[in-house]
């Protein structure tokens, strides 16, 4: 029964300082989604964790970029990396470079996931394959916050393909999308590199939807519901 431990685990224990900071972001208003994205704030986020595996690996770090007004803000950014109670093996750390030192001596978990949420806000987020970030996010959260972590995610990995159907069928992974837009990245399997180039390619999105009078993350979330059930019938 190993997998209750890690949907219930541990009761979380914040202090008064840390418990103040994740109630004044739980009291933060809702974002807007039918505000354009050309006058509002979105949150591109990648994760790198210990493995792919959803009920057992872990988060190790989370890169995130904002797209402001519709323009990447590269000093709108955040990096961090989890502190780890045991290194992963080595394989793992030859694909995403967070070396051993590095783990052991990260930011400890609560005041890591306490930054992130503040830096957030309550901004919508976007990544390519958003259950698999999302996922990880909403696990540490929960087990270090306590946290429910429900929130609005807009997913380019549907809709690249719903603003591209030639492409659709060609184009599956983050790598596809960026090589046909000649994205470039500097360091791949870094969150925040991969956090960067997915902003770009977000750019690229909101560009081509405008053209669709999509001028909005609600209108994005509705073309990603559609491409989802195109994709599961075709």
């Amino acid at each position: 029964m190993k997998w209750l431990g890690s949907w219930f685990g541990p009761k979380v224990r914040l202090d008064t300082g840390q418990q103040r900071r994740l109630t004044a972001w739980q009291a933060l208003p809702q974002a807007e989604l039918k505000v354009p994205v050309a006058e509002s704030r979105c949150v591109v986020v990648d994760v790198e964790t210990t493995g792919l595996n959803l009920m057992q690996d872990r988060l190790i770090s989370i890169g995130a970029v904002a797209v402001v007004n519709g323009k990447i803000a590269l000093g709108d950014s955040f990096y961090v990396v989890l502190q780890q109670q045991a290194a992963s093996d080595k394989g793992n750390i030859l694909l995403h470079g967070i070396g051993t030192s590095a783990q052991l001596e990260g930011e400890p978990p609560v005041e890591a996931l306490l930054a992130f949420l503040e830096y957030l806000g309550k901004s919508p987020l976007v990544a390519f394959h958003v259950t698999f970030d999302e996922t990880m996010i909403k696990r540490a959260l929960r087990d270090y916050l306590g946290l429910n972590f429900k929130h609005p995610w807009s997913d380019l990995a549907y809709v690249m393909p719903g603003l591209n159907p030639p492409l659709a069928r060609k184009y599956r992974a983050l790598d596809h999308w960026i090589g046909h837009f000649n994205i470039r990245i500097d360091a791949r399997h870094n969150a925040l590199a991969d956090a960067l180039a997915t902003a770009q390619l977000f750019q690229v999105a909101h560009a081509q939807a405008l053209g669709k009078n999509i001028p909005d993350m609600a209108g994005l979330r509705d073309l990603e519901k559609n491409q989802r059930w195109v994709s599961a019938v075709s």
